[in-house]
Order: structure tokens, then C-alpha cells, then sequence
């Protein structure tokens, strides 16, 4: 992941990312084995003047974990929200 160019690659190749599902994914990264909840992503990806759903984060992360190989990192906490899991990825 190079957060200063917005880029991200996995297996050599370059993943295509929005700028809100890469924002996602440095969140993630940056909070490894930490449980966050879809109102705490929603402030920390887009924001606390955001007046949306929570079901926002929802769209984006099964988004992500479409374009991403390692998207089985990402666990669904249930009635929690999301916590990208740490396996020495």
C-alpha cells in the first residue's frame, strides 16, 4: 500500500481501489485486530459530516473484498462491525 500515490498491490499486480475503498482499507490496516464498528469507520473514512446509513460501510467493504485476495482478512464482527484480522499478511 503506498498512501502518499493512493496506490495498492497484492500479488505483484495493482488493485483497482475507489478512493473511499481505499480509504477503507487503510483504516483497516492501520487498526489490524481491531474491532470497529460501522458508526466508528463511518467517522474515521468519510468523516463526521457524513449523514448517511451505516449500511454504507457495509457496500464498501463487500466491494473491497471483492477486488482483494486477501479480503478474507476482513471478518464481520456480528453486532460489533468489522476488524481486519492480522496473520502476517
Amino acid at each position: 500500500v503506498d498512501l502518499n500515490m493512493h496506490r495498492v498491490w497484492e500479488g505483484g499486480a495493482e488493485v483497482d481501489l475507489k478512493p473511499m475503498e481505499f480509504g477503507l482499507l487503510t483504516v483497516f490496516l492501520k487498526n489490524r485486530n481491531v474491532v470497529l464498528g460501522r458508526d466508528r469507520l463511518l467517522d474515521l473514512v468519510w468523516g463526521s459530516g457524513f449523514y448517511g446509513e451505516t449500511r454504507t460501510v457495509d457496500v464498501h467493504v463487500a466491494k473491497l473484498r471483492k477486488k482483494l485476495k486477501s479480503a478474507g482478512a476482513i471478518k464481520t464482527i456480528p453486532k460489533a462491525g468489522y476488524m481486519f484480522e492480522d496473520d502476517g499478511l
